[in-house]
């Protein structure tokens, strides 16, 4: 049973994470229903392989490590590439955003500058050829016809500046919703690193896919690490511990019964003969040359009813003395 630990909950979040891109932008690539379920399964069964593989597979034969490791390189391109479509996708919703938010200039409804132009050609040719005229009878009409040519021409000259103007307007327009439909950093990294921004979108795209798939896949290998090798390096912790301690008690009791020399006249009192209580490498020896206890762990941990910890490391005492 695998405990709850930092790393695991990291390598939840992260695969979460990782899942919840691969479902948007599977359900972005589709058209009808059933293909955007599959394209999503489809991502999610690539991600989870990418994340697990490596963790799953550590302890396969060496044949079976090197299919998994071809296997997870086509998991992470494709994981990485479908990353990157959901990047791109976000970034053009934001800038729809962005751009939704801009304030539009309202300007009046006008003709386009190429219509005005080629009435303002036609009155020229006009003017021109009434001030080619002369003048042999009906003068007033003439002069009326020319001042008239004249003033639709002064017309057709503000139609031209009022028509230019409201182009500018309409290009700034454009050009503010085209700075807020960019990202950003991006647009100033581009401009700083001198390449396009549509190329730069993909190459952060993926560096962004590229990590969250590389830590995904450290925090799993983490998680996963096999409960063996821990217990082996609590009990080995655990017993030079119980060694330690013993060893200590042992001293301790071999000093308190030592017998100290007194200079003395008195006649020497003959001591009762102390027992030094025997000890358990000492004992188990004894017995397992006796045939009582087998030398086995599990032999050693019944003999003496001690945690599976104490037992290894006594196992590991006789076989240190035995050597």
């Amino acid at each position: 049973m695998i405990r709850v630990r930092p790393a695991l909950l990291l390598a939840v979040v992260a695969t979460g994470t990782a899942v919840s891109m691969s479902v948007l932008a599977g359900w972005q690539r589709g058209g009808w229903l059933a293909e955007r379920l599959v394209w999503v399964a489809i991502g999610v069964v690539l991600v989870t392989g990418a994340h697990l593989l490596p963790a799953l597979c550590r302890s396969a034969p060496l044949s079976g490590r090197l299919v998994a490791f071809v296997l997870w390189l086509g998991c992470m391109a494709a994981a990485s590439y479908g990353h990157a479509t959901f990047f791109l996708l976000s970034q053009s919703h934001a800038g729809e955003v962005r751009v939704s938010a801009v304030p539009i200039v309202a300007i009046p409804t006008h003709r386009e500058l190429t219509d005005v132009m080629a009435d303002r050609a036609s009155v020229m040719a006009k003017r021109a050829r009434a001030d080619a005229r002369r003048c042999t009878r009906d003068c007033p009409a003439l002069q009326a016809r020319r001042e008239s040519l004249a003033a639709r021409l002064d017309a057709l000259d503000a139609e031209v500046a009022d028509v230019r103007r409201y182009q500018g307007f309409e290009d700034s327009n454009a050009g503010r919703r085209d700075a807020a439909r960019d990202d950003p950093v991006t647009a100033r990294l581009a401009t700083f690193c001198g390449i396009a921004e549509t190329r730069l979108d993909l190459f952060a795209g993926l560096a962004f896919a590229a990590v969250l798939e590389g830590v995904a896949c450290l925090l799993w290998w983490v998680a996963l690490i096999p409960q063996a090798q821990e217990s082996s390096v609590t009990d080995r912790h655990r017993g030079t511990h119980d060694v330690t301690v013993e060893t200590a008690q042992v001293t301790t009791l071999t000093q308190s019964v030592a017998p100290s020399t007194v200079q003395s006249t008195v006649p020497p009192v003959v001591l009762p003969t102390v027992t030094l209580p025997e000890s358990d490498i000492a004992r188990l020896r004894r017995d397992i040359e006796s045939g009582a206890v087998k030398p086995t762990v599990a032999g050693i941990r019944n003999y003496f009813g001690c945690s599976q910890a104490k037992a290894s490391a006594l196992r590991r005492q006789l076989a240190d003395l035995t050597a």
